[in-house]
């Protein structure tokens, strides 16, 4: 059944003197003279039964802000709302919402402060933050007041991102005549309750956040709304000193406890490492295979700190012959950078966060993905700065680290979520690594980090490209024809077309593997290959299992030679090494002794 929507017939005096007379037909970024079909199918669920409050889910790239200013619009020219509140979650994105009013015809202050109290006569509204509404909930609770007010809580989720913030929403809001309440990403991966979202119990008695109408990355890809997404994921060996002096190796990728996974994925976003060096490489070979077909396509790096960012910055210009744009944080100067940019041809965008979400930069369709910030919520905003479609056949290749958590968040980008009141048991454990990540990002900011870790070594190797829910590709250098193979898949591909075009270079990489010479140097493999390095690996994870639990490095040793069989240490096969080495890391991620 096609969308019914259409604008209201009578449009009173209020849109005659106060909104553009071009309204609806202006188009501009940001906006549309046509709706999409999700749009008209949301704003026909919206009349239905014209509720309080609608929660609408739409995947990032899709088009949430025409949707809520056609909405606004509608009930300004009914007359049911005199004024319009957006929230927002940065300074950046409310000078974006008030500029897309804008060429709607809604004027919205982007510049109102708590100390005014009052919107300005020329606007209909303001745009502000979540945190500028959490420090004095009780002007905002004033402006709703004052007025009939449609407020709409853009990326709603951050309602809830301080324990106190959540209150001062409702505080600020509870008056409202009504709340559009907007998200593009999966909820929050925490039980803190979001404001003005219903929660209903499922079969479990589970309380689940009910969503008045949703629209998933599938249905936009099907749609040719959003863009196909390639994860390039990339493994390595990393070496790194812990904080009581041990020298630890692994390989990323590998199964191993949750705080080496994060240590060595720490190790492998070390500016000063091969690993990064090695990807940003590979990501500017693919950016200049895509810019063949599309040539203001632009590049992305997502960093922790500045630090990071400044040093990746310094590769980029070393590797590409460019110095990209760097935005270190949401502070003045930075909204202009990131307009810049988006309008520009440039090849590199470095950012500490603040791109994450709701940023509007179209030509994006390069990702580095370099930092350990990486929640089911947070990555999903990420990932969503690179699949709004500007035409059809644009895809988007990111390039993501070989660690399990961040490949099941890749091969799970079309799974739709609900918020969770009340989580099991097993998703809580679920979350050990991301937990353990974000500590070791946190630590990265101290002082003292230098002294309790130091990042030795690491390498990359180009492991497999995750697409659809599937793999392809199989471990190889970096350099090799193998990764060339996948690096040059062409800038222009039907969501169709690049699951076909993905198997025939599997299947190359495979016959090139069943013709190489019996003397050829192997496939790099993910084991350690040496006896020093599979003693080193083993004697550091003894350490840190005698550190756990108090027991002797020696009777450690003698209980896992007792129970996989074989001699000492010193006469030990690689083989023999390697059963020791799983067992332990089985014994500590299961916690038994």
């Amino acid at each position: 059944m096609s969308p019914t929507y259409r604008r209201a017939p009578h449009v009173g005096t209020f849109a005659a003197e106060h909104l553009s007379p071009s309204y609806p037909e202006r188009a501009a970024r940001g906006t549309a003279d046509r709706l999409r079909a999700w749009q008209a199918e949301a704003l026909d669920r919206y009349f239905e039964t014209e509720p309080r409050d609608f929660l609408a889910a739409a995947t990032p790239g899709a088009g949430k802000t025409t949707f809520a200013l056609r909405l606004a619009a509608e009930l300004l020219a009914r007359r049911t709302v005199e004024r319009v509140i957006v929230v927002a979650p940065t300074e950046h994105l409310k000078r974006q919402w008030a500029d897309a009013a804008h060429r709607v015809g809604i004027r919205l202050d982007p510049a109102f402060r708590n100390a005014g109290r009052v919107v300005g006569r020329a606007f209909h509204g303001a745009a502000v933050t979540y945190a500028q509404v959490a420090a004095q909930p009780f002007v905002h609770r004033g402006l709703v007041e004052q007025a009939s007010t449609l407020v709409i809580l853009d990326e709603v989720h951050h309602g809830g991102d301080a324990l106190s913030w959540g209150d001062a929403i409702r505080e600020a809001y509870e008056g409202a005549t009504r709340r559009l309440s907007l998200t593009g990403t999966p909820f929050r991966s925490d039980t803190a309750p979001i404001p003005f979202v219903t929660y209903v119990p499922d079969a479990e008695g589970i309380r689940i956040s009910q969503t008045d109408y949703q629209y998933g990355y599938g249905r936009a890809l099907t749609d040719g709304v959003v863009r196909p997404v390639l994860f390039l994921s990339y493994a390595g060996r990393m070496r790194w000193r812990t904080t009581s002096g041990d020298e630890m190796e692994a390989v990323l990728g590998q199964a191993d406890t949750a705080d080496i996974t994060a240590q060595a994925w720490r190790t492998a976003l070390d500016p000063g490492g091969e690993w990064m060096s090695g990807v940003l490489r590979a990501a500017d070979t693919r950016l200049t295979e895509v810019r063949h077909a599309i040539p203001d396509a632009g590049g992305l790096v997502i960093a922790t700190d500045q630090a990071t960012a400044r040093a990746y910055a310094g590769l980029l210009t070393s590797i590409s012959g460019e110095e990209p744009t760097v935005v270190l944080s949401d502070e003045a100067g930075a909204s202009d950078r990131i307009a810049a940019f988006a309008e520009s041809e440039s090849r590199w965008l470095v950012a500490v966060r603040m791109v994450s979400e709701g940023v509007d930069v179209p030509r994006l369709a390069v990702g580095v993905y370099a930092t350990s910030a990486s929640t089911p919520l947070f990555f999903a905003q990420a990932i969503g700065r690179f699949v709004r479609a500007r035409r059809r056949g644009e895809t988007a290749s990111i390039f993501i680290p070989s660690v399990p958590a961040i490949q099941r968040l890749a091969s799970e980008l079309e799974r739709e979520r609900d918020h969770a009141l009340d989580r099991a048991s097993d998703e809580l454990l679920d979350d050990a690594l991301l937990a353990a990540a974000e500590r070791e990002e946190k630590a990265s900011d101290s002082e003292l980090a230098e002294y309790t870790y130091l990042a030795l070594e690491s390498s990359a190797t180009f492991e497999k490209v995750l697409y659809d829910g599937d793999e392809f590709g199989a471990l190889s250098p970096v350099g090799s024809l193998e990764e060339l193979d996948f690096l040059g898949l062409p800038g222009i591909l039907e969501p169709d077309q690049v699951r076909e075009v993905l198997k025939a270079r599997h299947q190359r990489q495979q016959r090139r593997a069943a013709d190489r010479p019996a003397g050829a140097a192997p496939v790099p493999q993910p084991l350690y290959r040496s006896l020093k390095e599979q003693r080193t690996l083993l004697n550091s994870l003894v350490g840190l299992r005698a550190k756990l639990t108090g027991q002797p490095h020696g009777h450690i040793h003698a209980e896992l030679r007792r129970l996989c069989g074989g001699p000492a240490v010193g006469q030990a096969t690689v083989a023999q090494l390697q059963l020791r080495i799983e067992l332990l890391r089985k014994q500590m991620a299961a916690g038994t002794s």
